[in-house]
């Protein structure tokens, strides 16, 4: 009785919260469209307008309507400038932070994704400041830059494998060192142990299988390290994990499981499995060299145990467009041989 009662007052306060919240941001768009208005090209009355409205606000309404506030709700008006485009599920912590994104596509791809995904405001600004949207446009191979950010923008569901895959994953989550001599079970239990950060970083449909996951050709048994199922994209993921550099057998292995996984395991209607070497170092020559080259359902991303600043991910970034361009080039030089 207790807990179906609980359950009955956490919804109706969680549905209230909502609904305050929602209205609480409608407000400050509107204060900040009038302010806006009322300001025009007259700067310097604006100076004086956020000095009076602050103080006779805070008289008649409390704390929160500072002048920074109220600046911060204009420039609110000036980023969303067309009300029915803001998401209902975002408070205003999170149009906060999405206003510190200066890209207008970018900006309105996390404002869609926080909503769909549920973000909440300390978990959309671990993402804006991982360069989440940049690193899963970095993923998508010899795709025009502007066609693959707005495939991503588009809310059509996508069945690619790379639409799913980032490079580099950030796991700063994990509060481990980034070494070669890591061993590759501390990294899957640091990982477990933090599934629901895991889960995050992966995006939006995953579910956890398992880990250790047998499985077998008649003969032989093999264990994949990581499972996890896109119920988005009806398709298994098949996670390897290496602490060292990628090597070709690495990739060798993971391509034998992802075929014998679709040939044995694959349920009937589900899209081919896709297989991901987690790896701590990789070269241009193990992509362009190995079957990587060749699949699209094959990748091996980087990883980073700690939270690399803005100048370092967009470094690593241009780094593997480059070696992505670098191997295009070189496989279209032997097509045409």
């Amino acid at each position: 009785m207790y807990s179906n009662v609980h359950d009955v007052l956490a919804q109706a306060r969680s549905s209230v919260t909502r609904a305050v919240n929602g209205a609480m941001v409608n407000a400050y768009w509107e204060i900040g469209r009038q302010i806006n208005e009322a300001i025009g090209e007259r700067a310097e009355y604006g100076k004086h307008l956020f000095s009076y409205l602050s103080k006779r606000l805070t008289d008649d309404f409390g704390k929160g309507f500072t002048q920074r506030n109220l600046r911060a709700m204009r420039q609110f008006y000036l980023t969303f400038p067309i009300r029915h485009t803001l998401r209902a599920e975002l408070s205003w912590s999170h149009y906060r932070m999405l206003m510190r994104v200066d890209n207008e596509r970018r900006r309105l791809w996390y404002m869609n994704e926080a909503a769909d995904a549920g973000w909440s405001s300390r978990q959309l600004d671990r993402q804006i400041q991982t360069l989440y949207y940049d690193r899963l446009i970095a993923t998508r191979g010899e795709r025009n830059k502007e066609e693959v950010a707005a495939e991503i923008q588009s809310t059509q569901p996508v069945t690619a494998a790379d639409s799913i895959v980032r490079d580099p994953y950030v796991l700063e989550f994990l509060n481990i060192p980034q070494s070669p001599k890591q061993l590759e079970s501390t990294l899957e239990q640091a990982l477990i142990d933090k599934l629901q950060d895991f889960l995050l970083e992966l995006g939006r449909g995953f579910a956890f299988v398992g880990r250790q996951v047998r499985i077998s050709d008649g003969t032989d048994n093999y264990y994949i390290d990581l499972v996890f199922y896109n119920y988005l994209m009806r398709r298994f993921v098949l996670v390897d994990l290496k602490t060292g550099k990628l090597t070709h057998q690495d990739v060798g292995q993971m391509d034998f499981y992802v075929r014998l996984y679709e040939e044995k395991y694959k349920p009937e209607g589900d899209n081919p499995p896709i297989g991901i070497i987690l790896c701590s170092e990789k070269t241009a020559a193990t992509a362009r060299y190995s079957v990587l080259a060749d699949k699209d359902n094959l990748f091996a991303s980087q990883y980073m145990t700690y939270l690399p600043t803005e100048e370092e991910l967009e470094r690593t970034l241009r780094r593997e467009r480059d070696a992505a361009e670098s191997t295009e080039l070189w496989s279209r030089m032997e097509d045409e041989e």
